[in-house]
């Protein structure tokens, strides 16, 4: 009953308690070597990696965004200074916050709302934000169609006549 079962616990002999054995170690490295020059090479040459056409600009709209005190914020175009759209509190979330990420960037690089951000519609269907102040852009199709949608309605679409919207 006291007696402890033999063969059990850790495993003894040459293979547990030494190196590993010199061929696999020789054949890991060799993988390792492998997967770096294939990487090197595929980066290199171009194996691999999607580019997409250069679009061509279709429409640019160039706005500052102005807080207000009752906490909305209006989009002003540069243009024209007429508004292209408010942001009440609590609507817009993803246009709010995506502003106020590009504002907050300014801020911390010491820059202020003099230069206005611009929204730029490409003729493959993409919006590009950017903050030529800071040079960050923001791809929104990468956001999904909904959020990419709520900076279109800044934009005209072709051929349609600008629009306040409330």
């Amino acid at each position: 009953m006291g007696e402890r079962a033999e063969g059990t616990g850790r495993a003894t002999g040459p293979a547990a308690s030494g190196p590993a054995p010199a061929l696999l170690m020789i054949g890991a490295g060799a993988l390792m070597g492998f997967t770096m020059l294939a990487v090197l090479i595929g980066r290199s040459e171009g194996v691999g990696l999607v580019a997409l056409p250069p679009a061509k600009a279709l429409a640019r709209l160039e706005f500052r965004a102005e807080d207000q005190v009752d906490g909305s914020i209006a989009l002003r175009d540069v243009a024209d200074r007429h508004i292209v759209a408010w942001i009440r509190p609590g609507e817009d979330g993803f246009l709010r916050g995506t502003l106020r990420g590009l504002a907050q960037a300014r801020q911390r690089e010491g820059l202020g709302p003099e230069q206005p951000f611009s929204l730029t519609r490409y003729d493959d269907g993409r919006l590009a934000l950017a903050d030529e102040a800071t040079g960050r852009r923001v791809p929104l199709e990468a956001f999904g169609p909904t959020n990419a949608g709520s900076f279109a309605r800044l934009m005209p679409a072709p051929g349609a006549p600008a629009t306040e919207t409330r």
